[in-house]
């Protein structure tokens, strides 16, 4: 009877005399094992250390390290404490049966070893220790599963509260100011001063629940999507049409000063989503920069095949704490400075790892921050 497996099990036999070697070695072979011999002590914890065997018949009565020593050794070793362990011995003494089992061994064989005793004991042993195995991966995997839902339960969590926060302010402005039009239109009088300046907060109002909501959505598809297919990237036009289509308000209402490079990098990335980085990057640098903000943007190549972007600021700079919360979703910085959703940089951070890139902060108190991202190089 051999065992059924995708591949040859592997049976460590370790005794010191030549002819029960030669025996064990001949069936075991002949029953479908993969069959490695050690002749003392120091050589089978050698070759159990560089083989990793699937199970170990070990003799107890050897010269030098006798069977119990190596296997306490095996035991307490990182590498080889799960392996099996039957002993082979003479002995019949109770005391010396329960030695081995409290130092870890599986069972016992008593000497002269009969070979169907020998293939049932270690089918069966093969068997338990690769169930034990299937359990342990099952049980990490469950942990693993654990962990992720606690984060997006969590994450699940912030999203309820940053929608019926932040979408419930500009909503409520919204149904306040148009509800003043109302009145103003009901009089057929021309608008006043007044009234177009409510046009404007309605608007703006309307505009931020509109990127509230993008900026969810993009979270959400960069936590979803599996198969992303990278492009070279033509970062001078994407950096161009976030100035001029997203910032361009931004930089007149906090006065700021943008520098930019004459050449950029390539890069590979996907457009959308890198677009979305440098919009946060940038208008987290105007809204946290000095006064007014004087924002520099940047690239420069790494030693590792990737490419570093980032955007400097003259802000008053981060401590350790704040950089440490900077890329956790839904998490405000600079409550009293600057709205915001606590969105941007957890999405900064989801896309660049999804893109295989890497985020981070280099920030020095009172010296401003230089907020980056790498990228493959193209």
């Amino acid at each position: 009877m051999s065992p059924t497996t995708s591949r040859k099990d592997t049976i460590l036999v370790v005794d010191d005399i030549p002819n029960n070697v030669s025996v064990l070695f001949s069936f075991l072979s002949k029953s479908g094992f993969k069959v490695l011999i050690a002749q003392d002590g120091k050589r089978a914890l050698q070759t159990a250390e560089q083989a990793h065997p699937d199970l170990i018949l070990l003799d107890v009565m050897m010269p030098g390290l006798d069977g119990f020593e190596v296997c306490k050794i095996l035991k307490s070793q990182e590498h080889t404490k799960d392996i099996p362990v039957i002993f082979m011995t003479a002995l019949v003494d109770t005391v010396d049966k329960l030695k081995g089992f409290q130092l870890g061994a599986t069972d016992y064989l008593t000497k002269p070893v009969q070979h169907e005793e020998v293939l049932a004991r270690i089918t069966a042993h093969l068997n338990v220790h690769k169930l034990q195995q299937q359990l342990e991966e099952k049980n990490q995997l469950l942990q693993s599963q654990a962990v992720e839902l606690e984060k997006r339960n969590l994450e699940l969590e912030a999203f309820a509260r940053t929608v019926a926060h932040d979408l419930k302010n500009p909503l409520s402005a919204i149904i306040g100011l148009s509800d003043l039009l109302l009145v103003d239109c009901s009089l057929d009088t021309l608008p006043t001063a007044d009234a177009l300046e409510n046009l404007k907060f309605v608007s703006h109002a309307g505009q931020k629940m509109l990127n509230i909501i993008d900026a969810l959505l993009l979270l959400a598809n960069a936590s979803k999507q599996k198969n992303i297919n990278l492009q070279t990237l033509d970062m001078s036009q994407i950096i161009q049409e976030v100035i001029e289509q997203r910032m361009a308000y931004m930089l007149k209402e906090f006065c700021g000063q943008l520098k930019l490079p004459s050449i950029w990098p390539m890069a590979q990335g996907y457009a959308p989503w890198i677009e979305e980085v440098w919009a946060n990057y940038i208008s987290n640098a105007l809204k946290y920069g000095g006064q007014p903000p004087q924002v520099e943007l940047g690239a420069d190549i790494q030693n590792n095949g990737m490419m570093r972007f980032w955007v400097k600021d003259n802000g008053p700079g981060l401590c350790e704490e704040a950089k440490a919360q900077l890329f956790t979703p839904f998490t405000r910085l600079h409550k009293d400075r600057a709205e915001g959703h606590g969105l941007g940089l957890s999405i900064v951070q989801q896309v660049i790892d999804r893109l295989g890139g890497q985020v981070g902060v280099e920030s020095t108190l009172g010296q401003g921050s230089v907020f980056y991202f790498t990228l493959p190089a193209s």
